[in-house]
């Protein structure tokens, strides 16, 4: 299956700003666009030969692009896969890019994340990959796995006890979302509604992303 396994730090330089691609790096001075970092080898600019030459202001196209290219990174999505996705959020009832960060939202894999196992999406998304999530008591290792209101996705019992799992959960200050409720000592978590446009917290300007598709 296709997918990104370039250096993520690079995204993040591009899109000038942090997209948490890579779980507790992204919290230290490592992170190349972090705001503590300010010495001469800081890299906060795009990446190339001619990143510097990137910062200026863009036109309103290339805004909408960065915008798309931001939030597609940030969930670890393909452009068919995100395109097809939008295009599902634009046949829905309701405004299309509250509906397409709310499809985003209740990827298995972001819902791993936001319950606090895994470091960062990449991360919960291997997760599920290899068998570790259960979603109503049941086996589910599709990353992209929509869930619905009242399902509610568990971690087996044997992964429980994973030195990353633990870790995580320990070490990892992340606010749980309003629209999963934490149940069997953090180990599952009950959908209790799809989220609401306040309830995500990523820096995403959707409208910016309807404007670019319905050129």
């Amino acid at each position: 299956m296709a997918r990104y396994t370039g250096p993520v730090c690079r995204l993040c330089r591009r899109e000038r700003t942090k997209l948490f691609l890579k779980g507790e790096r992204c919290f230290s001075l490592k992170c190349p666009v972090s705001e503590a970092v300010t010495d001469r080898h800081s890299r906060a600019y795009p990446p190339g030969e001619h990143g510097r030459d990137r910062m200026r202001q863009g036109s309103e196209y290339l805004n909408q692009l960065r915008e798309k290219q931001k939030a597609r990174r940030i969930y670890g999505l393909l452009e068919k896969q995100f395109r097809n996705l939008y295009e599902e959020a634009n046949r829905e009832a309701g405004i299309t890019g509250e509906n397409l960060l709310r499809m985003l939202e209740m990827r298995l894999d972001n819902v791993v994340f936001r319950a606090g196992w895994g470091a960062s999406r990449a991360q919960a998304r291997q997760f599920v990959r290899h068998g570790h999530v259960r979603v109503n008591g049941k086996r589910v290792t599709i990353p992209s796995y929509r869930v619905r209101k009242g399902d509610v996705v568990t971690l087996k019992e044997a992964s429980r006890q994973m030195f990353m799992v633990r870790r995580n959960m320990d070490t990892l200050d992340r606010q749980r979302p309003p629209w999963l409720e934490a149940a069997d000592q953090g180990f599952a978590v009950s959908v209790l509604n799809p989220p609401l446009r306040e309830h995500i917290d990523e820096p995403v300007q959707e409208q910016l992303i309807v404007e670019l598709y319905s050129k």
